[in-house]
């Protein structure tokens, strides 16, 4: 692929833009020696105004979103894309949610440019659990765990009966939730099938990764050894 379409692809402007950049010498090498458009060199040598390039296409990062941002590119509020660089919304292919968090639920999203990838890790075949901490506005009653382990809970609208999920009480009114499955909203019509309604939720985990030391809004690039952890506990 010319530099010209590869750094354009990244985001970092127009073709058109990219070209001046290359004619007014901002585009490098490691050494800090000016590109042309027309030269051949590695992904990883190359600098944007002394700074290395972005990964290239396959990226895949982890966010920690806040309470108050929506997983969209068009929605007029806040926005999952305004706590990254500018540039990754406009990369090609297109920086997509691994699945979404609603507005009102933080912790845990994954993105991603890899087709591929993201749908083994939304398929229901992956079995990929997603841990989730549930704060009540109501004490549990105790036959929860029951009732969400049987495979027989049937949610309001919907024609098939969730997948087994587990759930660990950690006082009266947390409860810690794991789901293999992602329908809409499916953890807050849970807990309403149960008569309880949930105050705040948080996705703690997906798969084998946490957030670790990752603080709200807070984001990083994952690496081969992150991707293999994901999978680590699939089914």
């Amino acid at each position: 692929m010319k530099l010209v379409k590869l750094i354009a692809n990244l985001g970092y402007g127009s073709r058109k833009q990219v070209a001046l950049m290359f004619r007014e010498g901002r585009i490098t090498d490691a050494d800090g020696e000016v590109l042309y458009a027309d030269d051949k060199v590695e992904h990883a040598a190359i600098r944007i105004d002394g700074d290395p390039l972005d990964p290239p296409a396959g990226l895949v990062l982890m966010l920690h979103k806040p309470v108050g941002y929506t997983c969209s590119t068009k929605d007029k509020g806040r926005i999952i894309y305004d706590l990254l660089p500018p540039r990754f919304r406009l990369r090609a292919p297109l920086l997509s949610t691994v699945g979404r968090l609603d507005r009102d639920t933080s912790g845990l999203l994954l993105l991603t440019d890899d087709g591929q990838l993201l749908h083994r890790i939304v398929s229901p075949k992956s079995k990929l659990s997603k841990v989730y901490e549930a704060t009540l506005a109501q004490d549990l009653r105790g036959d929860e765990a029951k009732i969400f382990a049987s495979g027989e809970l049937m949610l309001e609208s919907e024609k098939t009966p969730l997948a087994p999920a587990g759930l660990e009480v950690v006082d009266p009114r947390h409860a810690r939730l794991t789901l293999t499955e992602g329908r809409y909203h499916q953890a807050r019509r849970m807990f309403a099938a149960v008569g309880n309604h949930v105050e705040a939720l948080h996705r703690s985990r997906v798969g084998g990764l946490t957030l670790g030391e990752l603080a709200e809004g807070e984001w990083r690039i994952l690496d081969a050894g992150d991707i293999e952890r994901l999978f680590a506990s699939a089914g």
